[in-house]
């Protein structure tokens, strides 16, 4: 069974993007635009890894990201926080909780070995 990722992002071309990019690599793959009833469609799709973009339809992903690792069914799934905004690797890895960064524009080969870090690390 290949392992699951979510990835949200409120722009088009970028999910359009991870969506082939994944699939390529053998990754099951959704893509949210929106951040509506997140907490629900995480859990209902039950992934393997989170990839949430910070800045999203008037929302912050970081607090997307906290609201994520404080519920007991979400709080041990990894989120890797995707910024076009230089110089807040480290803010977003304390303040929004989450366990790995990348920067956009993305190296394509770095986001899938952190990925791959955390989908096979057991």
């Amino acid at each position: 069974m290949n392992k699951k990722i979510l990835a949200i992002d409120d722009n088009p071309f970028i999910l359009e993007l991870l969506d082939e990019l994944l699939k390529y690599h053998g990754y099951e793959v959704k893509t949210f635009i929106t951040t509506e009833n997140i907490l629900e469609r995480v859990i209902e799709y039950s992934p393997d890894l989170i990839l949430l973009d910070v800045m999203l339809d008037g929302k912050d992903g970081r607090d997307i990201c906290k609201t994520l690792k404080n519920d007991d069914h979400t709080r041990k799934l990894p989120v890797i926080l995707i910024s076009a905004t230089p110089g807040v690797s480290q803010s977003l890895l304390e303040d929004g909780g989450a366990d790995d960064y990348v920067s956009k524009p993305f190296d394509i080969y770095t986001l899938i070995h952190k990925i791959e870090k955390y989908v096979y690390a057991n």
